[in-house]
């Protein structure tokens, strides 16, 4: 259903009459608030389109419903940018606008690091477009507006404020996904199952995040806290997308162990009494790790760690770090061409290691 018009309390309410209208900012019962919310809803709805996902034959089960439904809208007027969880998988992809049209999509460019995608679309022009504004900005108890399709119903629009800035450690997800998140956008605005993708508003209608899931504590409540990725990440990677065809955040480009998994007798061979940190497994030739002389771990034949233990990173640019999680999290705020400095635990000892990073290429 569109949300084209709302139910105005006007000058006769006090006889206890509603008039159905368009909405109007000289309606003086009307509280500013209120026209603010339906006002940008419904300029930024014409963007916001339902995507529907035919899966593949191999990812589904018995009884598992072969469409998988989310939200995006237009920044561009044929791109549409949505999250990745949305579209993985894809067997086909339709989009949806917000007055019923259906069209065909396809796949333009993906960013898992950040679980978003972008699609492109043909025979059809974007009705209209989003514009991002900064997350950077956002202050507590700021006003945010979600649109999207919870649980297929298209349209649908909610309000709330911003409420903090979330480190991903305390956002679990279970995906794969996002590993390049170092923080989410929480927010009391609603996030539900169809919102993945869509765009998180502030009141002037600029796109400061998309939506991707929620927080609940367990899997049989709903998630009450909606999750967002910041939108200065995804304009930069939707920048990197249309102009390389894969983002550009820093990598190391090795594989890791976390030190709190490994066999505390090995720990105790490289003299480390610590599991905070993240041992050094794989260091491809050609990465940036392997330029600075990063130096990996060795295996046996039963693919078990021997001693001597490559490299173990204790910190990222003078922060200690818990995990690989950390690591990755801490370089992916860098840039192609940028340096990062790295602690690594070297022959029972502390040294520095700086890695300039390299720009990502398609594979």
């Amino acid at each position: 259903m569109q949300v084209l018009g709302v139910a105005l309390l006007l000058g006769g309410a006090v006889t206890g009459a509603y008039v159905t209208g368009r909405v109007s900012a000289e309606r003086a019962l009307v509280t500013p608030d209120e026209i603010n919310t339906v006002e940008v809803a419904q300029k930024a709805l014409r963007a916001v389109v339902r995507i529907d996902n035919r899966l593949q034959r191999e990812q589904l089960q018995t009884g598992d419903d072969p469409i998988e439904t989310g939200t995006g809208f237009f920044y561009k007027k044929d791109l549409i940018v949505t999250n990745y969880h949305v579209v993985q998988y894809q067997e086909s992809l339709s989009v949806t606008l917000y007055n019923g049209r259906r069209v065909t999509a396809r796949l333009e460019g993906v960013d898992p690091g950040i679980d978003i995608a972008l699609l492109r679309v043909t025979g059809v022009t974007a009705p209209a477009t989003l514009s991002f504004g900064s997350s950077a900005r956002l202050l507590p108890g700021q006003k945010l507006i979600t649109l999207g399709t919870p649980f297929r119903i298209q349209n649908f629009v909610a309000s709330g404020v911003f409420s903090v800035a979330a480190s991903a450690r305390d956002v679990p997800r279970n995906d794969q996904l996002g590993a390049e998140i170092s923080q989410y956008l929480t927010t009391t605005a609603s996030v539900q199952q169809g919102n993945s993708g869509g765009p998180v508003l502030d009141s002037r209608g600029a796109v400061v995040g998309v939506a991707d899931l929620n927080a609940a504590p367990n899997a049989l409540v709903p998630g009450t806290v909606g999750i967002a990725i910041p939108g200065d990440l995804v304009k930069q990677s939707l920048d990197d997308l249309e102009k390389i065809g894969v983002p550009q955040r820093g990598t190391l480009g090795i594989t890791m162990v976390d030190l709190e998994n490994l066999d505390p007798a090995l720990r105790q061979l490289a003299g480390l009494s610590s599991s905070e940190g993240a041992l050094v497994d794989q260091v491809p030739a050609g990465t940036a790790a392997a330029r600075a002389g990063l130096r990996g771990s060795l295996r046996n034949s039963k693919d078990q760690l021997l001693a001597p233990l490559g490299d173990i990173i204790v910190g990222v640019d003078g922060q200690r770090v818990q995990d690989s999680f950390d690591v990755i999290r801490l370089v992916a705020t860098k840039r192609p061409g940028q340096t990062v400095t790295l602690k690594v635990w070297r022959n029972r000892q502390e040294v520095n290691v700086k890695v300039t990073l390299l720009k990502r290429t398609l594979q």
